[in-house]
């Protein structure tokens, strides 16, 4: 597969169905305008109807938003990037990924579409209520709400061009080596984190790292 070379400007079109096209838009105000409502009920659930502890609740909340951390690298990672010289697999690549790395700039793809959006944290709740019980409720606010930090993070990245904090510009300048010279490095959006566990970290980090030990 041809590796996809970055337009500086214009939006793409992945379906000439106009209503198809509809549905693969989205901004943030759509995103957190449809989620917050949704966190709130959860956690409203999790303390009124489910009995849990407001302590317990919040503990679980804060959990699953550090977990949400390494299921974006892994998603990234391992689903995002996942091409091979199939079609199919070049045109799932492309859908979910790949029209973001050709136009990295369109802000109508920066934020995943409202539906598919529902049905994947339907199904993340479904496995979490499954293998946590009636903690999954918590857990999957603290997952949405790690999933709009992430998507809000990624939005900034690509809609700002000068930083206003240290750590945003450090995020800034990763994310932007990973669209326009490491495409193989850089998973990680909203922390470098996993990038460090995983040694996925860009070759000038890490060059700049092997220096500062040898020093």
């Amino acid at each position: 597969m041809q590796p996809i070379r970055p337009k500086v400007h214009g939006r793409a079109r992945l379906f000439q169905n106009p209503l198809l096209e509809l549905l693969t838009l989205s901004s943030p105000y759509v995103i957190w305008g449809l989620y917050i409502p949704v966190v709130s009920g959860l956690l409203y659930y999790s303390v009124a109807r489910l009995g849990l502890s407001v302590g317990a609740t919040a503990a679980t909340f804060a959990i699953a938003l550090f977990v949400w951390t390494l299921a974006e690298y892994l998603l990234h990672r391992f689903v995002f990037h996942w091409v091979d010289e199939r079609p199919w697999v070049q045109r799932f690549h492309y859908l979910v990924h790949g029209v973001h790395h050709e136009y990295p700039s369109d802000p109508h793809h920066l934020f995943m579409p409202p539906v598919p959006s529902l049905i994947l944290a339907s199904f993340f709740g479904g496995l979490f209520y499954l293998t946590l019980g009636r903690y999954g409720i918590p857990f999957l606010a603290g997952f949405i709400v790690g999933y709009l930090l992430y998507s809000t993070t990624h939005y900034l990245m690509h809609r700002i061009k000068t930083p206003p904090t240290p750590w945003l510009k450090k995020l800034w300048r990763h994310h932007h080596l990973h669209h326009f010279k490491t495409p193989d490095r850089a998973f990680g959006v909203s922390s470098p984190l996993w990038d460090w566990v995983f040694g996925t970290l860009p070759e000038e980090k890490r060059s700049r790292r092997a220096t500062s030990a040898a020093g």
